[in-house]
């Protein structure tokens, strides 16, 4: 375990948008900074990811100083959305949650949301997680939170594990499919020089000088098969999911993170289970 280190990554400003793969990001007791606090909303309040759309995967949001972000998408011309001021908010749907955010106060990033995905839409921010939603109370400690990702504060996973999983997918009816690309997984920090599924009996570790707890394995949903270039859909990973990494009736690939201290994390950092 000592070759481990942190071979990159992943920043996703608005949820289930094309993210970015800066070379470090500073760790806040949610997440990485900036990742996820944005999202879009259909007029019931409830959040669109690519469940139900898988179209976003081919749009992308860069994430601008102050925390506003710069929205690109295929046959959209760009715009910049600043962070909006806190003066009104809204209920916001996060699966289990109801959380407040705040409207973009342009009206010009609604309408360009809704123009790309023909769909009555809102992009939301959430100005402060630190009041906003809970970790789930099953696997959290009191006061942690987390921004508009699935459930946790970071995802990660293992070089060694994906290609582990890939030599199964080769192996089985759908092999054509496969090698799949570390993006269907849309992870926050990806680690090589490990054994495959090392990260399973995992409970701490540090990323350099950053300390985190492991909450739990992640579960895996129909996001995962889509193309993220193509947004095309297809049965893997989770067919062979299904066969070899089954846990508790979800289909697991990588573990969710809690951080238990601030810093900086760097692509190179080395890498230490501490439990």
């Amino acid at each position: 375990m000592g070759s481990a280190q942190l071979q990159s990554i992943h920043v996703h400003p608005v949820k289930a948008f094309r993210g970015q793969a800066p070379r470090e990001a500073v760790v806040e007791p949610w997440g990485l900074a900036g990742d996820r606090r944005w999202v879009l909303v259909d007029d019931g309040g409830k959040v669109v990811t690519q469940r139900e759309q898988p179209r976003l995967a081919l749009a992308a949001a860069e994430l601008l100083p102050g925390g506003g972000v710069r929205l690109s998408a295929p046959g959209m011309d760009t715009l910049t959305v600043p962070v909006p001021r806190p003066d009104v908010s809204v209920p916001v749907n996060v699966f289990r949650d109801k959380v407040e955010a705040v409207p973009a106060e342009s009206d010009a990033a609604h309408a360009w949301c809704s123009e790309y995905l023909g769909a009555e839409l809102r992009l939301i921010h959430m100005a402060d997680p630190a009041t906003c939603r809970p970790v789930d109370p099953e696997f959290a400690l009191p006061g942690e939170t987390v921004s508009f990702a699935d459930g946790y504060p970071l995802l990660l996973t293992s070089a060694a594990s994906l290609d582990a999983l890939n030599s199964l997918i080769a192996q089985g009816d759908h092999a054509a499919e496969g090698p799949l690309p570390m993006n269907r997984f849309r992870p926050n920090v990806v680690v090589s020089g490990t054994a495959a599924w090392a990260e399973d009996h995992w409970s701490r570790l540090s990323i350099g000088d950053v300390v985190f707890r492991v909450a739990k394995m992640s579960g895996r949903c129909v996001v995962t098969t889509t193309d993220q270039s193509t947004t095309d859909r297809g049965r893997e990973p989770l067919r062979t999911l299904g066969r070899h990494r089954r846990l508790g009736g979800k289909l697991v690939f990588g573990q969710n993170l809690v951080p238990l201290s601030p810093g900086t994390i760097r692509v190179g950092d080395p890498v230490t289970v501490l439990e």
